[in-house]
């Protein structure tokens, strides 16, 4: 099935500025202005629309069994079948962005929530439906599918679907079991669904002494927001007060977690591959190596995080760093805050080198409501862009706060949005979408290039150094990271593999060790931060998805930098043969063709070259005094 893009679901933003003063609550979607909400009438006009076109993916589901034992009759009927398929999955892929789309603006709002789980049932009935077709299509000799792609220009535009196809015939089952295994996913998407009403909805979050003085209670968006402030008492209660219910429902958590390893792992023994992870990334032709590589290049490379930690510390001009330190910043004299409307021009400015088709969509996101931006009651938190490959423009879901981050935050987003909006312009349907791997090279790249812009008009050092600091940030939570997340879901699959499901004291210490083995000698890891684990959704929503932050942020350094060396022919470059080529061609080969060869480990072993540049600049300027 297409993918429904869900990315960069980050437990990240608040938004106090919009709190109702009297209560010092978060406000409710009413109290804040339409133009600063989605425009989900974009989707559907009302929820008669949308349970018409649920109604009929209902009805046609069980047609697709008429098809079976045709497919390898005429290049014709193949034909005719992937076409029909092609026109219920859009309606599917509709209704379900839709559904999942407005439970997210109110995960309190039982119809939606209603929506969402109807859809989900629809997604498992559609998945059973089809079992029989891969397998029949691996029934098919090669050389007939090789006469009906060149026999029959249209079925020749299915080349590469049926040919990544064919490449999975020695992981795919007979009919009977993929249809099981169909019909027992909703059983991993209920552990993600309780994870998500735990998380965002239903988490008790203890009340603290807010940086006025006044109790506040804590919330996804003011952890995120407290980190940044330059009040240490303040970032240390707020960060201890977020872990407590953590820490108060670490087994409840660590149940839901290894559920999700268990439905992983089994699922992977039963397809015959080596394990989860193989199985995570067969189908996008990546090897483990990458993967195996990622962590081992990053290895080599813990200096630059520790140089950077020494750094910190000494500026900071504290006796020991610690976890609440690692995201204020250096430079607190520096103007950092950013209206959203503000940020909307800064990011039409930054993004100018990407051509004016670029310009023109970027400015119908922000006109035409295709971004949710304030935190409101029961929003689901973090940021995402998410599109449907459905004839409807994709959306971003944001949680505003005014600060540089949430600058970031937008461009990277809109990176997202336009990788997804330009691939269903250019793709046929089959094509419209793109693989996880690339998946945060557009976003990235995006930040680059606001980067640059923002380095080239800093009015003078310390604004400079700030920026520098931005760049370093980023390296930290993106190419760090994400990586050190990788490793620690490499080694809790490897030893659930093995037979050994980890408990969540186990869980807890195996994070805080692997924190303080990055961070190196200048950081005292508070015990706190060992929970971790249990606030990152991507371990509970996704299946090894988190290294590709970190591959994708090696991948857009060097895009980025041949883009502002090269010019337009980078450019054209980067846009022809990777926004607009989507699924076309397997993920290593699309960022092949756009410039960077990611079999390799020269991305890596250079983006950590890149973070030293910066290390020694930033450095030189605070040594000048």
């Amino acid at each position: 099935m297409q993918k429904l893009i869900s990315l960069i679901i980050l437990v990240l933003i608040g938004s106090p500025l919009f709190l109702n003063a009297a209560d010092g609550q978060l406000p409710t979607r009413d109290e804040i202005a339409d133009t600063y909400k989605w425009k989900l009438e974009d989707i559907y006009p009302d929820k008669a629309a949308w349970q018409k076109d649920y109604t009929y993916v209902q009805n046609e589901i069980p047609k697709f069994e008429a098809w079976k034992g045709k497919l390898g009759t005429s290049s014709d009927n193949m034909l005719k079948f992937f076409e029909f398929s092609n026109e219920v999955e859009k309606k599917f892929s509709r209704v379900f962005f839709y559904a999942m789309s407005s439970r997210d603006l109110d995960l309190n709002n039982g119809e939606s929530q209603s929506m969402y789980d109807k859809s989900m049932k629809l997604y498992s009935d559609f998945s059973a439906a089809l079992a029989w077709v891969t397998p029949e299509i691996l029934l098919i000799p090669e050389s007939k599918i090789k006469e009906f792609t060149t026999s029959n220009k249209e079925l020749a535009e299915y080349k590469h679907m049926l040919q990544r196809t064919i490449r999975m015939k020695k992981y795919t089952l007979d009919e009977r079991m993929e249809k099981m295994l169909a019909e027992l996913s909703p059983i991993g998407s209920s552990l993600t669904q309780a994870y998500g009403i735990l998380n965002d909805a239903e988490l008790p979050f203890p009340e603290i002494e807010g940086e006025d003085g006044k109790m506040t209670k804590v919330s996804h968006g003011r952890y995120r927001a407290g980190l940044y402030s330059s009040n240490r008492e303040y970032r240390e209660r707020v960060y201890k007060g977020t872990y407590v219910p953590y820490n108060n429902l670490q087994n409840t958590f660590a149940s839901l977690f290894n559920g999700r390893v268990k439905t992983r792992t089994i699922n992977a023994k039963v397809s015959n591959y080596n394990s989860a992870l193989e199985s995570a990334l067969y189908g996008n032709n990546i090897p483990v190596s990458v993967y195996d590589n990622l962590i081992s290049t990053i290895h080599d490379n813990f200096g630059a995080l520790h140089r950077w930690a020494e750094i910190k510390k000494r500026v900071l001009g504290v006796d020991e760093l610690r976890p609440y330190d690692t995201y204020v910043t250096l430079f607190p004299n520096v103007e950092q805050e950013y209206t959203y409307d503000e940020a909307k021009q800064i990011a039409l400015e930054a993004l100018k080198p990407l051509g004016d088709e670029y310009q023109k969509v970027l400015r119908q996101c922000f006109d035409e409501r295709w971004i949710d931006v304030y935190e409101t009651k029961g929003k689901r938190s973090g940021a995402y862009s998410n599109g449907c490959s459905c004839g409807s423009h994709p959306i971003i879901l944001l949680n505003w706060n005014n600060t540089m981050d949430d600058l970031f935050t937008l461009v990277h987003e809109l990176g997202h949005n336009m990788h997804s909006y330009f691939t269903e312009k250019y793709q046929p349907y089959q094509y419209a979408n793109y693989s996880i791997f690339v998946a945060e090279v557009a976003s990235i790249t995006n930040e680059a290039l606001l980067l640059d812009y923002l380095i080239q008009n800093a009015k003078g050092k310390e604004e400079k150094m700030a920026l520098i600091e931005k760049f370093l940030m980023n390296a930290q939570t993106t190419f760090f990271r994400q990586t050190r997340f990788a490793e620690f879901e490499k080694i809790v699959h490897e030893k659930a593999e093995a037979g050994e499901m980890l408990n969540a004291e186990q869980l807890t210490k195996l994070f805080g060790d692997l924190y303080s083995q990055y961070w190196g000698p200048a950081m005292v890891t508070d015990p706190e931060e060992g929970l971790s684990w249990a606030r990152i959704p991507h371990f509970f929503n996704y299946n090894f998805y988190v290294f590709q932050y970190s591959t994708g942020f090696a991948a857009a350094q060097a895009l980025s930098e041949q883009m502002i060396s090269e010019g337009k022919p980078a450019v054209d470059r980067y846009l022809q043969n990777f926004i607009y080529a989507g699924n076309s061609d397997y993920p290593i080969n699309v960022l092949k063709n756009a410039g960077v060869d990611m079999s390799t480990p020269d991305p890596i072993v250079a983006t950590a070259k890149k973070i030293n540049r910066y290390l020694d600049e930033l450095e030189k300027l605070l040594n000048e005094g």
